[in-house]
């Protein structure tokens, strides 16, 4: 597993990595790990509980965690800014605009779980490597894929 933190000290700019699975019907079921940035602490409407990320995310990678550079859990990958809403409102185009559920907000959620009091901790510093690549295989190995079929006949076609 890897250690999820809480994401007070994340700061503008620091590189960040999500592991996923994007459109599995077309690219396939293995895991895909992807790159970007904190863009903003802050997310639509400078939402609080969110960074806006430059990890490029499509259907598929919602729920994947977002991971530091020492290969923290800092938050969980959420949605994507609207292109199409957004070219319609102001004809411009966003790109590679992203957000992230801060993991202090999990952190939070967590806590009130019964029997989960007393085990989230911070990671020791023996725990951080400066690996990076050692922290991607840790990140790739811990992620995986979870099929939810939805049988609800008032839908026409089931989501993954």
């Amino acid at each position: 597993s890897l250690p999820l933190i809480t994401s007070e000290n994340v700061e503008l700019g620091d590189p960040v990595f999500t592991v996923g699975f994007p459109l599995p019907g077309i690219q396939g079921v293995s895991p895909k790990l992807t790159k970007g940035s904190i863009n903003s602490l802050a997310g639509i409407q400078d939402d609080a509980r969110v960074f806006q990320i430059s990890v490029p995310i499509q259907p598929g990678n919602s729920g994947g965690p977002l991971v530091d550079e020492a290969g923290n859990v800092t938050g969980i990958v959420r949605s994507s800014l609207k292109v199409s809403k957004v070219y319609k409102k102001t004809g411009a185009v966003p790109q590679l605009v992203n957000y992230a559920v801060k993991s202090y907000h999990i952190l939070e959620f967590l806590e009130t779980l019964e029997g989960v009091d007393g085990k989230l901790q911070e990671p020791s510093p023996a725990e951080q490597s400066e690996d990076r690549s050692a922290n991607q295989k840790r990140a790739l190995a811990a992620t995986f894929r979870v099929l939810v079929i939805d049988k609800d006949p008032r839908r026409s076609n089931p989501a993954p």
